[in-house]
């Protein structure tokens, strides 16, 4: 039996047959966990934002990633920061991922946190917290991803705030 002559694979994509909003929506339909990333300012403060684009990449090394957008007002300090701490939200923080996505001046004020080993807020109440290393940064389409080796991490067994449908939710067990 003669197999099928394999065809080249095309070396660019071929055109999208949707748009913006139709592929945000669809991409909404993936439950992802929320996170609140924290870092310095240039100024010595903190700095810190929502992103719901976490993802672990290796365990040995450990190592995790997230994307941020080219448009970001943080981008610039987590491109040249050497270190940033990924703060999983527990189930009862949907407030903290609002007010970190906000553009509230001080993000932090009011906020209970404790320093990291690098000097960067761990948020208090958090399902985890991974301190990395900002080992790599690579520019794709209009985000860029960054991908961190895990240095110091911790975890308490709760329920974690979880994005879905472009809204917030809890996760529920299967019975």
């Amino acid at each position: 039996m003669t197999q099928p002559a394999m065809a080249n694979p095309a070396t660019t994509a071929a055109l999208p047959e949707f748009d913006e909003r139709h592929f945000r929506s669809a991409l909404s339909q993936f439950a992802t966990g929320v996170t609140v990333i924290t870092t310095r300012d240039d100024n010595g403060g903190f700095f810190g934002m929502t992103a719901s684009s976490f993802n672990s990449v290796s365990l040995s090394p450990p190592l995790v990633l997230w994307s941020l957008s080219a448009r970001s007002r943080g981008v610039q300090l987590f491109q040249a920061n050497s270190h940033y701490v990924i703060n999983v939200l527990a189930s009862d923080q949907a407030h903290l991922a609002e007010r970190f996505a906000s553009r509230v001046e001080d993000r932090f004020e009011g906020v209970g946190f404790d320093l990291s080993s690098t000097g960067l807020p761990i948020l208090h109440g958090v399902a985890a917290w991974f301190e990395c290393h900002n080992r790599s940064r690579h520019a794709e389409g209009d985000h860029f991803i960054l991908v961190g080796e895990v240095e110091r991490c911790a975890y308490e067994t709760k329920p974690s705030l979880v994005f879905h449908g472009s809204r917030f939710s809890r996760v529920a067990e299967i019975d």
